[in-house]
């Protein structure tokens, strides 16, 4: 069993910058894949940038180049650094921990760009 806690969302206005934090507990963080999703009204779950054990990191492509996701595994802490925040990017972040057929989420923290 692995449990998240996020912090780190709010109110940013565009082009600005944020970094989420995922705190996990509970089990040995450092052999999961650790990732970001998010998710607006109606929409489905998407993926935003993911992290493997090994320190391999993917990105959707609408984020490329401007999120940059990190761990620390000695703190069992998984990273979300959001820069040039665009409106499209408001939704509500989950953090997700990943090991063969196990999967925790923590419960979101809302980002909203606006002016």
């Amino acid at each position: 069993q692995v449990q998240l806690v996020e912090s780190g969302g709010g109110l940013v206005q565009p082009g600005g910058s944020l970094r989420l934090s995922c705190a996990a507990s509970g089990s040995i963080f450092s052999i999961y894949v650790a990732g970001w999703y998010r998710q607006t009204p109606g929409k489905e779950r998407e993926l935003v940038a993911a992290i493997s054990s090994a320190g391999f990191r993917n990105y959707a492509a609408s984020v490329r180049g401007r999120f940059t996701i990190s761990r620390d595994n000695a703190k069992s802490t998984v990273y979300l650094q959001m820069n040039s925040l665009k409106p499209e990017d408001t939704a509500v972040y989950y953090c997700n921990a990943r090991l063969r057929e196990d999967s925790y989420w923590g419960q979101g923290t809302q980002v909203t760009v606006a002016s």
